[in-house]
Parts: C-alpha cells; sequence; structure tokens
C-alpha cells in the first residue's frame, strides 16, 4: 500500500486506529486488576474441585503463607522470650487477686462438697471465711509462681507459630487483610502502571498496524503487553532493592521506597488482630502445648494446698484417704485452669502495655535491611508470580483477537 492509500486508509479507520492505544492500556489494566484479584478471592474454592474453579493464591495457600509471615516476624522482628520477660509476675499476679479472690471462694466450697459432702455445710460460717480467706490469701504468692515459671520456660510452653497460623488459617479474610494493607499502594500502582505500560505499547501497535494489517499481529500485541507489563510492574515494585542514582534520580523498588510507612500500618494491625494478650492467654491456656502449663499449675497447686492443710496435713488425709487428697490436689488445679481464662482478662491492659508489641514491631520493622523487608510482601507475588504474569498475557491475547474482529469486520 503506498501513502496515499496509507493516508486513506487512516481517514477512513481514525477513530478506530485511535481506540487501539486506548484499548492496549484497558487491556494492561484490566489484566493487573484481575491479577490482583486472583491473589485475594474467593476466599474459599468456586467451582468444580480439583481442577475447574479458583481460590485466591492467598486463601489457597493460607497455611504456608501464614507460616511465611511467622517466620519473617520471630526471626527479625519479635520473640516470644522477648515480650514474656517484659511481664511482672508479681504485678500479674496483683492484676489477678480481685477476679481469683471470687473465684477462689467458688473453687473451695465445690472441692469441699465433692469429698466431702455434708461437712462444709455443716461447718460454722466463720470458719468457712477462715478457710476461704486463708486460701485467698495465698493465690496471689501461688499465681506470682506459675508466672514466673510460665515466663522462664515460655518457649517449651507457648508455641507462636502454632498460634498464629492457626488463627490465620480460620480467618482467612484477616490474612488477606494483613497482605492487602502491607502493600495496598503496590497493589494500586500495579493496576496503574498497566494502564500507562499498555498505552504506550498502544501506541506502537497502532503504528505497526497502519503498515501491516497481519491478523496475527493485534493478538501478539495484546499478549505482550499482558506479559511485559505484569513483569515490569513487578520489577518496579521490588528492583533495585537498594536505592541507587540513575541519570541523576534517585531510583528504588516501591515497596521498599515505603519501609517507615508499611512499618506502621504493619506493627498497629498485627498487635491489634494478632499479637494481643487476650490470643496470647488462649494458646498458652488452649494451645497445643496447654498440658505442659497445667503440669505447671498442678505442680504449684499440690504444693500450695499442702503448704495450706500444714501440720493437719496427715489428718485430713486420714479424714478423707490419701487417694482422694491427691484427687482433691488435682480438682483445684483443673479448676483453677477453668478459671484462668476469664480472670486473665483482667491482665490484657497492663500486658498490653508491658509487652509493647506495637511499638516493639514497628521499631524493629523500620530498621529492617531491604532484603528482609522484602521478604514481607514478595512470597505473595513470588507464590504464583508465573501464574499471574500468564493470565495477563492470555487475556491480552484474548481482547487482541476481538480487536481483529472489529478491525476487519
Amino acid at each position: 500500500m503506498d501513502w496515499h492509500g496509507i493516508a486513506a486508509d487512516i481517514h477512513q479507520h481514525l477513530w478506530i486506529y485511535l481506540s487501539l492505544p486506548f484499548i492496549s492500556a484497558i487491556i494492561g489494566y484490566v489484566t493487573k486488576v484481575v491479577a490482583i484479584r486472583m491473589m485475594f478471592q474467593p476466599i474459599e474454592f468456586f467451582g468444580i474441585k480439583p481442577w475447574f474453579g479458583w481460590q485466591g493464591i492467598i486463601p489457597r495457600n493460607a497455611e504456608r503463607m501464614a507460616g511465611i509471615s511467622v517466620d519473617s516476624m520471630t526471626s527479625h522482628l519479635i520473640t516470644v522470650r522477648e515480650v514474656f520477660n517484659r511481664l511482672d509476675p508479681e504485678r500479674v499476679a496483683g492484676e489477678l487477686e480481685a477476679p481469683m479472690t471470687e473465684a477462689m471462694e467458688r473453687i473451695t466450697h465445690e472441692i469441699a462438697e465433692r469429698y466431702q459432702p455434708g461437712l462444709w455445710n455443716a461447718l460454722p460460717e466463720f470458719v468457712r471465711r477462715r478457710i476461704i480467706s486463708r486460701v485467698q490469701a495465698d493465690m496471689p504468692q501461688t499465681v506470682a509462681q506459675i508466672m514466673e515459671e510460665l515466663r522462664k520456660r515460655i518457649d517449651y510452653l507457648f508455641d507462636l507459630k502454632a498460634m498464629v497460623v492457626g488463627n490465620l488459617v480460620r480467618d482467612k479474610r484477616l490474612l488477606n487483610r494483613i497482605f492487602w494493607e502491607t502493600g495496598r499502594q503496590e497493589f494500586k500502582f500495579f493496576g496503574t502502571a498497566g494502564f500507562y505500560f499498555g498505552f504506550g505499547i498502544g501506541v506502537v501497535q497502532m503504528i505497526t498496524w497502519v503498515f501491516y494489517k497481519e491478523p496475527w499481529i493485534l493478538p501478539t500485541f495484546g499478549l505482550f503487553v499482558g506479559f511485559a507489563s505484569d513483569w515490569l510492574a513487578l520489577q518496579m515494585l521490588f528492583r533495585p532493592l537498594r536505592a541507587r542514582r540513575i541519570f541523576g534520580l534517585k531510583v528504588q523498588g516501591l515497596f521498599l521506597q515505603r519501609q517507615q510507612e508499611v512499618a506502621h500500618d504493619y506493627g498497629n494491625l498485627i498487635a491489634d488482630q494478632i499479637l494481643t494478650p487476650a490470643k496470647f492467654w488462649e494458646a498458652v491456656l488452649c494451645g497445643p502445648l496447654s498440658d505442659r502449663l497445667f503440669e505447671v499449675v498442678q505442680r504449684n497447686v499440690k504444693l500450695a494446698v499442702d503448704e495450706q492443710a500444714g501440720a493437719a496435713r496427715p489428718l485430713v488425709a486420714l479424714m478423707i484417704g490419701s487417694k482422694k487428697y491427691n484427687e482433691m490436689k488435682l480438682a483445684v488445679a483443673e479448676a483453677l485452669m477453668r478459671e484462668l481464662p476469664a480472670a486473665l482478662q483482667s491482665v490484657n491492659g497492663y500486658a498490653e502495655d508491658a509487652m509493647d508489641i506495637r511499638n516493639t514491631l514497628i521499631t524493629k520493622m523500620r530498621a529492617m535491611t531491604p532484603e528482609q523487608f522484602e521478604g514481607m510482601l514478595r512470597p505473595v507475588f513470588k507464590q504464583d508470580e508465573w501464574l499471574l504474569i500468564t493470565v495477563g498475557a492470555v487475556l491480552g491475547f484474548l481482547v487482541g483477537e476481538l480487536q481483529v474482529f472489529l478491525m476487519v469486520h
């Protein structure tokens, strides 16, 4: 086709030619938005298992993704021993004094009635009061001893990874939220970059179509837009890791540039939703290692009961039998374990201030090296990066085929 023919063709199909860069830009944008949504949605598998359907990459790999988060957290930011050592056993016992005083009255009555029915009610009121007062007076010391042993043996008694992974696997929306809030600006940039990259490539596509009206050109460009814009956007998020000067401009991966801001948001989210005192107590008391804590409680309760019985211990054992006496001590420990979850809620305010998890996370995350900081978000993309790029390329190819249909009809 000569120049006269080319000019006539452009004049006749001007709006179609002008639409090519914008359609290419839309391809770039839509493929990115779809890719991002595929990372987070749907929460549960949608379709016909196992092959015909989809589940968001993060929810589908919830256990692995949560594990990566915990490993990064414990390797670079915080340890259980570090935060538990900030708790003062005496202060915890003081915070627990009021709820445990009330609980021990119930426990004393319950145990007495179970192992010596009728005797408790037959005792004069002043005797019952004295017994309860003695038990209540010794309780803070027993609680302080338990807390001191818990603090010293926290690595043996508490599994942080099991707690966090278990919570996030059960609550995949929270897992999504962690990664979304960590990288929300980057995800938004991902779509915007796709639009501009697509527009630029679309201009080249338009010029190429002017001279070569081959049916394969538009689908090929669509495929290239979807593929290249995904790949280039990912590179811009994480490369270069360290700031460098290029043509006088300071250049660094966009996610790395926001380290100070991300650290603030991440620290607040984790402290408010994951590493809360309430969740710590729940994991210690009810988690996979709770049987080890019960052994600690049982040992301290047995010592406390024996001390309270004092010189009368042989007489008490004779009255109810040695076997029942030992069973009674076990029952006291079991009752105490039942009461602790509710009682520990009164400690949450002090524990949150003392553990200072929020500031610890923010401060240490801001001090991370670029390599360490990249690991906070990069695994989300790296897990199925090839799939995201492939989806973008395929969508771009299909839109290119549609363009061919519109151009030749």
